[in-house]
């Protein structure tokens, strides 16, 4: 009932304002018609409408046409405080039918044509007045608002003044409850710089961001130009980041098309950590992985973790017969089982499964049951330190479970096993890396003598995933800091989730037998500047409002990451960002079978120490993190590539 009766009140009350503007728009018509007959009866004959008497009646029947004409054309069923270009045009229309009524009900009644010239000329008078009428309210309610409500927002820069630009500058204007104002626009183009939009002035170049700021006291950037390469948009993100300012983003020109209809504040967004990487993302051809996955059963270990979870989204569009989701932690399981269900319904036959990789009678029930085409494996254990301190759960998770699978892939003549590796495999220096070394050996063993085509794909951190470096300093900003890095010399290569999940099924696509793929994941990214680039997205300046400290590398730490081996069988792929890597010598089934058993033999002394004593004799590159630090110290690449 109240929401009735709001609505009733709303609709009083539009029907008040519309009989208002009618009749304002009445009273405008009589004196202006009346003001323009009192002149034409009293000049000297340069301003004389008729010779006769009926004069007041063609004026009376002008009034009531555009009146009418006006009613026809629902001008005042127009919100005139938001009126464009369109609503004032109707409003000429309006004048432009009236008139034309007028001439053809005047010629009929009064059996004589009426001066054209003249009525037109009294016709444009009153819609004059009424357009100035129109501009005079609605700038009288913009400085009301503006004065109201100024006091109380955040000064605001939109960089960009062009179309998004002038767009979202009119947004901020008209929109009462709008916490920004805007002070100025920023633009490169020497055209624009010195005028004025909407009365906010337009300064520049953009590479004066930094007085800009300080001269306009602003504390929020919107950045407003969707068609900007990336690029361009990383170089201005890095000229606004220092200036202690929120920084906003509207997204690139593909996504501000397709959402054209929303508002640009709503379609603006948080600068995230991956608009400033020091590499564009890397675009792949989904084509090649179509033919592989289309109508095929693929089945995903680990389908509820970051990369998994982004596989399963990447899986679902291509169309598979059937997608397999494993995953032994059932918060991660039903999320992505709610997402993939929502997003496509019906359409895509999805099972998931909670099962651990560690059990092997459960993963050849579900190949029984299910006999997945394609596997992608990404079930791993993947914490460094955790691992340095349960090395015996790495090798029960990452090393048996891999085994597991990829044996059943090979039971049941699967066709292909991808296996999700990672950077930390190369020249291991901790109980992880070294694991997950152990898991290519195996998935290459196992390859050499199976007609299933085996694979794995290394790659480097992934940005924003469960456990990742991201999500730490994003919860250690918000308890108020400090930022913390284990060393401010560490450098990592990064990458997006949807480049982890994309290059994934790109070299699943490509994978022929027992490669390594990896990805040219560009220059390596400083763990310190990341930090420090947190904090400035968070519109706070480093060491002054955020301290960043330092606190000692963790067990099994090393300082880089290697993405390839140091092996020279390294050959190019049809995509110029994907390389492969063989191995001289591939490992047989005999081997890595004689491995597992040091391994499960190990496992039974529960002794950490003799755990990884194995370890290191199974994976050769295995070393301290103590003796490969020291080297990288000493290096002089390395520590030039730290100094620039």
């Amino acid at each position: 009932m109240k929401e009735k009766s709001r609505t009733t009140g709303r609709s009083r009350f539009s029907q008040v304002r519309e009989l208002c503007v009618v009749l304002i728009d009445m009273v405008i018509l009589a004196i202006s018609l009346f003001a323009l007959y009192f002149l034409s009866e009293h000049s000297d004959g340069g301003f004389v409408y008729f010779f006769d008497s009926r004069a007041p009646l063609h004026f009376l029947l002008l009034g009531l046409c555009i009146q009418l004409s006006m009613i026809l054309f629902k001008t005042y069923a127009s919100l005139w405080r938001y009126a464009m270009s369109r609503e004032y045009l109707s409003l000429f229309k309006a004048g432009a039918v009236g008139y034309i009524l007028y001439l053809l009900i005047a010629g009929v009644v009064f059996r004589k044509t009426p001066p054209v010239i003249p009525m037109l000329f009294s016709t444009m008078v009153p819609l004059l007045l009424m357009l100035l009428m129109r501009l005079c309210y609605r700038r009288y309610r913009d400085w009301m608002v503006s004065s109201r409500m100024s006091q109380n927002k955040t000064a605001a820069i939109i960089v960009g003044a062009g179309d998004a630009g002038v767009l979202l500058l009119g947004e901020m204007c008209r929109n009462a409850n709008n916490t920004y104002r805007a002070v100025c626009l920023v633009d490169d183009d020497p055209m624009k710089i010195g005028k004025q939009i909407q009365g906010v002035p337009i300064e520049g170049p953009i590479n004066r961001m930094a007085d800009i700021v300080e001269r306009y006291k602003a504390r929020t950037i919107y950045v407003a130009i969707p068609s900007a390469s990336e690029k361009k948009h990383r170089e201005i993100l890095h000229l606004c980041m220092p200036l202690g300012c929120k920084v906003r983003l509207l997204p690139d020109i593909l996504a501000f098309s397709e959402k054209s209809k929303e508002p640009l504040m709503n379609q603006a967004r948080e600068v995230r950590i991956e608009d400033l990487l020091g590499r564009p993302q890397v675009v792949f051809d989904t084509n090649t992985a179509d033919a592989f996955l289309t109508d095929k059963v693929v089945m995903v270990t680990g389908g509820g973790g970051s990369i998994g979870s982004e596989l399963c989204r990447q899986i679902a569009k291509q169309k598979p017969r059937q997608l397999i989701v494993v995953d032994i932690y059932e918060n991660n399981a039903y999320d992505i089982q709610q997402e993939l269900r929502y997003m496509h319904g019906q359409a895509l036959d999805l099972r998931v499964e909670v099962a651990s990789v560690r059990d092997e009678h459960k993963v050849n029930r579900l190949f029984e049951r299910y006999h997945p085409q394609v596997i992608f494996h990404a079930a791993a254990h993947k914490h460094v330190p955790l691992m340095e301190n349960c090395p015996e759960e790495a090798i029960r998770n990452n090393v048996f479970g891999t085994y597991h699978v990829a044996k059943a892939a090979d039971k049941y003549k699967a066709e292909k096993f991808i296996l999700i590796s990672t950077d930390k495999a190369v020249n291991p220096t901790n109980v992880m890396g070294a694991s997950k070394r152990l898991c290519e050996m195996v998935v290459q063993g196992i390859g050499s003598a199976s007609k299933t085509c085996f694979a794995a794909v290394r790659f480097g951190n992934v940005l924003g995933s469960n456990g990742s470096v991201i999500p730490l300093f994003q919860r250690q900003i918000q308890h108020g800091g400090p930022v913390t890095v284990t060393d401010k010399r560490i450098i990592r290569y990064f990458m997006t989730i949807p480049e982890a999940a994309q290059l994934v099924l790109q070299c699943g696509a490509m994978a022929e037998q027992s490669e390594i793929f990896v990805l040219d994941m560009g220059s390596p990214v400083s763990i310190l500047e990341l930090a420090e680039n947190m904090v400035r997205l968070s519109g706070l300046t480093p060491y002054v409002d955020m301290q960043i400290v330092e606190t000692g590398l963790r067990p099994g730490e090393k300082l880089y990451e290697e993405l390839l081996m140091r092996s020279e069988d390294l050959t190019t792929t049809s995509n110029n960002k994907i390389f492969i890597e063989h191995q001289k010598a591939p490992f047989s089934l005999a081997e890595v079978r004689e491995k597992l058993r040091e391994l499960d033999a190990v496992l039974a002394t529960d002794s950490k120490d003799k755990i990884v004593t194995v370890m290191k004799k199974l994976v050769p590159t295995y070393k301290s993190p103590e003796e490969v630090n020291a080297k990288a110290v000493a290096d002089l690449d390395y520590t030039s590539a730290v100094r620039s």
